[in-house]
């Protein structure tokens, strides 16, 4: 059986094939092997080689048309809604136009976008090098539920539209995706033809000139910018919406990689993501500069490895606990009572689940952990559970004394500001229920306050002179996650006051950090587990 340190060694082995691996797999992505024969004309057109359309400079136009069917063979039932005449394909720009609303999309109906990028004064079924790309402007989703002012009724918007009321809150309505954002790949790379990545392979369009092959322009439509931020509800009087449609030059590199960001989150979509949860992974890859994307996805890595070796330090500790001492039962209960109404809170504001997942996790975990702390046993009575709880000796009660006498102070500052900015939330804040209230209320007193709940254990090591009895090695993990959060907590979509709590943590741990090196460790004291260090060594000589 493997020992906890071999153990440890070998995650962290698996840890660093894992990103070795990603990086050469990411390489391999972001870099693509030119032609061979491109150097040489002649010989290039014999060799395979694919050349770029775009190199003869052609006169391109870009039209955007809109119609109800997922193709089109003539120019009948579409509407044209953009037309950008001497298209530069090096030049950005972006333009919102109005669109007429059909009265079958309107009834929950789909509406397609069809771009098509032809040779300017041409028609694009007339033109037999144009290439076009389609992409539906209606998605369905449930719509976020109405916020009211609980004591007085009042709605966040005055007027309620009477359908929305008939309309079942959890049933999914036709949504306007209000930006279309599009992409031509301006480098003149030459491919081998014998070897075409399979990820552009699908965008390329090919065409035989004398006796080279080339590739018509690469368009490319970035689904990963369509944000549920920018959904607008589609109702039945909804005659014309708004359409932001944005243009940029873009890399081959970058292509290939947004083609299999695009890839992974439709996956995750099959998977049952919601389009809320896709959207979370979206606002990563869109919302942030690549090199820091880069960097966010070592971090992430870092804080996966971190989080894993936390729990199991952490876990090993409580399972081989066998004592109190030195230990603030208090804190352990408040920060089982904070991961659960923090989880709470999280579901209820329907946080994406890169958040939701580890904070479940976290609340099982404290949850064991407090049933370990009051040295709790569960017996069955049939279907009746029957709770009993140990003793404690003489110097667990002594740490009880501490503890309590440092909730005493606590309570004379926590409980009014708890209550009063409950109150206050409930006078001038819109909820959607009385239970999204509670939780909020109890959420915000753990964020604005809990840190408060820490200082029982400060306090508790202040009067006993020592930090040995905590898990320092699980503290060490997590303060690393800590201020990998702060990093996080300007990437991932999440709730303001969750943001701030990941600072607060900051400043306990580096309280917890002094207290260490006020307070050195005392090999006479017993430790985490109970033992001392003099009394392993006498063991030791004892054996011999």
């Amino acid at each position: 059986m493997l020992s906890r340190s071999s153990f440890t060694s070998l995650v962290v082995g698996v840890f660093a094939v894992y990103v070795a691996h990603t990086c050469w797999v990411m390489y391999g992505i972001v870099y693509t092997r030119p032609c061979p024969a491109a150097a040489d004309g002649a010989a290039g057109a014999a060799g395979g080689c694919v050349w770029p359309y775009l190199a003869r400079r052609p006169k391109l136009q870009l039209s955007v048309y809109t119609t109800t069917r997922s193709s089109i063979g003539a120019e009948s039932n579409i509407d044209l809604v953009l037309n950008v005449e001497d298209f530069d394909i090096e030049s950005k720009f972006e333009r919102t136009v109005n669109v007429s609303v059909p009265k079958k999309t309107r009834n929950n109906g789909t509406l397609y976008a069809f771009v098509f990028l032809h040779h300017a004064g041409i028609l694009p079924w007339h033109d037999g090098k144009q290439v076009h790309i389609v992409s539906p402007l209606t998605t369905y989703m449930v719509p976020k539920p109405e916020e009211i002012n609980l004591l007085t009724g009042e709605s966040a918007t005055q007027q309620i539209e009477a359908e929305k009321q008939t309309n079942a809150l959890d049933e999914p309505v036709s949504h306007w995706r209000s930006r279309l954002t599009l992409n031509v790949m301006v480098e003149d790379f030459v491919f081998d033809g014998s070897s075409l990545p399979a990820d552009v392979h699908r965008y390329m369009k090919m065409v035989q000139l004398g006796k080279t092959v080339h590739y018509l322009p690469i368009l490319f439509i970035d689904q990963l910018s369509n944000r549920v931020k920018d959904l607008m509800v589609i109702n039945r009087s909804t005659t014309e919406l708004p359409l932001t449609v944005s243009y940029d030059k873009i890399s081959l590199g970058k292509l290939r990689f947004w083609i299999h960001m695009q890839d992974a989150v439709y996956s995750l979509q099959q998977f049952g993501f919601s389009e809320k949860d896709a959207d979370e992974v979206k606002g990563i890859f869109v919302d942030t500069n690549l090199y820091f994307l880069a960097l966010t996805f070592f971090v992430a890595a870092f804080h996966l490895l971190f989080d894993f070796l936390a729990f199991k330090n952490d876990i090993s500790f409580w399972k081989k606990k066998r004592s109190m001492i030195g230990m603030s039962t208090k804190a352990v209960l408040w920060r089982c009572f904070s991961t659960v109404v923090i989880f709470l809170f999280l579901l209820d504001e329907q946080t994406s689940l890169l958040v939701l997942i580890p904070a479940g996790v976290g609340a099982v975990i404290e949850l064991w952990k407090v049933k370990k702390a009051l040295k709790m046993t569960i017996r069955w009575q049939g279907l009746r559970p029957k709770f009993q709880f140990g003793a404690y000796n003489d110097s667990e009660k002594k740490t009880e004394e501490y503890d309590a006498q440092a909730m005493k102070y606590l309570s004379y500052l926590l409980y009014p500001l708890c209550i009063g900015g409950a109150g206050y939330s409930l006078l001038n804040v819109k909820y959607k229920s009385w239970y999204s209230w509670l939780i909020n209320s109890f959420v915000n007193g753990v964020y604005a306050f809990g840190f408060l709940f820490m200082l029982p254990q400060l306090f508790v090591n202040y009067k006993m002179k020592s930090v040995a009895h905590l898990p320092w090695k699980a503290f060490t993990y997590k303060a690393f996650n800590t201020f990998i959060d702060d990093i996080f907590a300007f990437i991932i979509t999440m709730p303001t006051s969750h943001r701030l709590a990941c600072f607060r943590d900051d400043v306990v741990f580096l309280v917890y950090l002094y207290q260490r090196w006020l307070y050195p460790v005392d090999k006479s004291r017993v430790n985490e587990y109970g033992e001392s260090y003099e009394e392993k060594s006498k063991k030791k000589a004892h054996r011999e």
